[in-house]
């Protein structure tokens, strides 16, 4: 009887995972403690106004971040690997010995990594990735995914229901106080869902999944309670009307 098949699930993409969830997180919390807070100002179109150009300004900037902080990381690991070329060139006396090391770290003796040395000694590439990846602990980054985490980030901010949907209520009512509550109410429902959305897709167990849902509600509510708190006791010391 042939043995199971292993299907284990793992997570891959995770620069792009991070990236969706830091601009999804970003641009729902954000724009909402935003509007949030202008809204004790009593006027709906400033809010709109304001909360759009955040939404836009916010996205371009989180996604140009994003692609900068990769395309360094990129130009980091191509210097640490010509670094350490240059080092098994010249000294490869010093670079094997530190392969043996690496093994030790995990408990393999010097006579059971011998075959394993030799066998990365016979081919340099593979010795430099073996200590890209054991002695430094760099993963290779994908340069021409740069711009590529850049839209992630950008577009998951913008667009991703995030930050739109709690200013749609702003739209439709014409007073602020209920397009404030409306938006709330809606708020609250993306945060729990978010917040349980993030943690269960890592394959974390529910009990995790609830917490993560019951932290992500407390943030994004901390955070509007306290820009409108802010901005209302500032409007009450120099009133500001649109």
């Amino acid at each position: 009887m042939s043995s199971p098949i292993n299907t284990e699930k793992h997570i891959t993409n995770n620069d792009l995972m991070r990236n969706f969830i830091i601009g999804f997180s970003d641009g729902l919390t954000v724009p909402f403690a935003l509007t949030s807070g202008l809204s004790s100002l009593g006027s709906s179109h400033l809010v709109v106004l304001a909360g759009l150009a955040e939404l836009f300004s916010g996205a371009i900037s989180m996604g140009l971040s994003s692609f900068l902080a990769a395309s360094t990381d990129a130009a980091q690991y191509a210097v640490e690997m010509a670094r350490e070329k240059t080092e098994i060139e010249q000294c490869p006396l010093e670079e094997e010995q530190e392969i043996y090391d690496i093994f030790a770290e995990y408990g393999i003796e010097r006579i059971h990594a011998f075959m394993v040395v030799e066998k990365l000694k016979q081919d340099p590439e593979m010795w430099v990735k073996f200590m890209m990846d054991f002695e430094l602990k760099l993963t290779r980054p994908n340069r021409a995914g740069a711009w590529i985490e850049g839209l992630v980030m950008g577009l998951s901010y913008l667009l991703a229901t995030g930050g739109i949907l709690p200013m749609i209520p702003y739209f439709a009512f014409k007073r602020t106080n209920d397009a404030l509550f409306t938006s709330i109410g809606i708020t609250v429902v993306i945060l729990i869902v978010f917040g349980y959305g993030k943690s269960a897709i890592v394959g974390n167990p529910k009990k995790d999944s609830i917490l993560s849902a019951c932290y992500t509600l407390i943030v994004g509510v901390t955070a509007a309670g306290t820009s409108y708190g802010i901005v209302r006791g500032l409007d009450s010391a120099n009133p500001v009307r649109a």
